[in-house]
């Protein structure tokens, strides 16, 4: 550990459990917002690949209906 982070830890031990649980929370949910925003940024790339297959014709599409059928079915078995 740096020496920057082990006087952080440090300092943060020196808190009451209730305190301290506020602040993993705290920094936990910065974590979740930068994760979101790459899950986010994977997912309209994703869709922009499966558009792109769809326009040249290298998959065809899937009425919803069928679509949605044949999923219920799946969850049956």
């Amino acid at each position: 550990m740096s020496s920057n982070l082990d006087q952080v830890t440090a300092e943060a031990m020196k808190l009451s459990p209730r305190e301290r649980v506020r602040l993993a929370q705290q920094l936990v949910s910065t974590l979740d917002d930068e994760i979101e925003t790459d899950t986010e940024e994977l997912w309209f790339a994703e869709a922009e690949r499966r558009l792109a297959e769809l326009r040249s014709g290298k998959v065809q599409g899937i009425d919803s209906d069928a679509a949605f059928r044949s999923a219920r079915e799946a969850l049956r078995r």
